[in-house]
């Protein structure tokens, strides 16, 4: 890294005599001799760029791409438009950064404020942040949002994503406070059991809409019992299932949270997605992160501004409800182009081939012996079955170019359908798994 100083041996010695020093590892002197490396780095020599090239094309080659994906479990293989890819990737916002300067940040400020907007028509709430790191992150600053002095206490519904609760749980462990789960049953949230735990110390109560084994919870019935006990109900949502569902803001949610992956995000190996927040004006001041605000500067032209900033680096750290320093930015961004692409009516026409197929392809499957649907509930586009043969039935997929369901801990296979899959890859997939079950 030497040629990439840009001070010279002349300017550095210049430095050194300034501080009464000989060398630079005299900066050092307070780190034990064992801890220096006095030998080249086992590196490789440079290669010239074709090399590169070759060499991570190689490596990218090791990965296996298939071409008809039926799991999901919190990362969706939607269609994107390409549009979605070719606006991000414009050089004046891949290489933007936060917006400090308002003056000269109006199209960076202008993208978020278009986010924000469609997260709150899509939720149904008054305002929105700038985006977190992603939806498991969302839940947990969520939780921390709605803590008082006196409510100390999160509830989070066992059939929650895994990730997300043990995400909300290190939250709860950092700060000191108590994370409880509120048990299952029959693949939904026990509402008996939230109503006993619901005691005068629990500050907020995480649900999410379709939960991780793709039911449907009655969000609205949990809003009441939440409110009734006078905590607060944080909502996590797939946001390509709000184009069809009753929004956050309908059963009654002070908070709506989730992963924003499904907004025009590729799969990829843990991203980068996003995490989107939004809750109701009462709640605005306590939302984690940045909001941009629309106003008009001294010519009474429209501007962009950043005009709330509820975190440790801008107020005082014992009045700051989070210590988030960051926002995703580019992928907040590529969402509001999948948005504004899609609109309402592509966003829910995605929604309802989705949910078309899943029941197609859950059909399909319950046609096979042995097969049966674990859970009798109402589905969105996931769905847990009883599968025998699991694992040859998921390793024969695999051989024929098709990711099959999640393999559950608790028995079962977690399926999803998007709308990117055709009938024919339908009908091949269970043509597959009926095969294995029949030998």
């Amino acid at each position: 890294m030497g040629s990439y100083v840009p001070s010279t041996q002349d300017q550095r010695r210049e430095m050194l005599q300034a501080l009464g020093l000989t060398d630079y590892r005299e900066l050092y002197r307070d780190v034990p001799e064992s801890m220096y490396l006095d030998r080249p780095l086992d590196i490789p020599q440079g290669m010239s760029e074709l090399e590169v090239r070759r060499a991570v094309s190689a490596m990218a080659g090791k990965n296996k791409v298939f071409p008809t994906v039926l799991r999901g479990a919190g990362a969706y293989d939607h269609y994107i438009p390409s549009i979605v890819k070719y606006i991000p990737a414009k050089e004046e916002f891949l290489t933007a950064y936060t917006p400090y300067q308002a003056e000269i940040s109006q199209g960076l400020l202008q993208s978020i404020f278009e986010y924000q907007t469609m997260i709150c028509e899509l939720t149904g709430m008054d305002v929105s942040n700038a985006s977190v790191y992603d939806g498991a992150t969302a839940a947990a600053e969520a939780a921390g949002m709605c803590r008082d002095r006196k409510r100390r206490v999160t509830l989070i519904s066992a059939a929650a994503h895994p990730d997300t609760i043990a995400t909300v749980r290190t939250y709860c462990y950092g700060t000191g406070d108590e994370l409880r789960v509120v048990p299952a049953k029959d693949g939904r949230t026990d509402l008996d059991a939230l109503k006993e735990m619901l005691t005068p110390d629990v500050a907020s109560f995480y649900l999410q809409q379709p939960n991780f084994y793709g039911q449907l919870e009655d969000a609205q019935a949990a809003g009441e019992l939440v409110h009734a006990a006078g905590a607060m109900y944080v909502m996590g949502c797939n946001p390509i299932a709000l184009a069809i569902l009753k929004t956050p803001r309908d059963c009654g949610a002070d908070v709506a949270v989730g992963e924003g992956q499904p907004l025009g995000m590729p799969l990829a190996y843990g991203g980068p997605y996003l995490g989107f927040m939004a809750t109701t004006q009462k709640h605005m001041r306590k939302l984690p992160g940045r909001i941009v605000g629309e106003t008009v500067d001294s010519r009474g032209q429209r501007a962009y501004v950043l005009s709330l900033q509820a975190r440790e680096q801008h107020i005082r750290r014992e009045k700051a409800s989070s210590n988030i320093c960051s926002n995703q930015a580019l992928c907040a961004l590529t969402a509001a182009v999948y948005m504004a692409a899609m609109g309402p009516a592509g966003m829910a026409e995605a929604a309802r081939q989705s949910m078309a197929k899943a029941h197609y392809l859950a059909d399909r499957l319950c046609g096979i012996d042995g097969v049966s649907l674990k859970y009798a509930g109402d589905y969105f586009h996931e769905f847990v079955t009883v599968l025998p043969k699991q694992d040859e039935a998921l390793a024969a997929l695999e051989a024929a170019g098709i990711l099959g369901g999640l393999p559950l801990r608790d028995g079962g296979v977690l399926w999803c359908a998007t709308e990117k899959v055709s009938r024919e890859e339908l009908d091949r997939a269970a043509a597959i798994v009926k095969e294995v079950c029949e030998r």
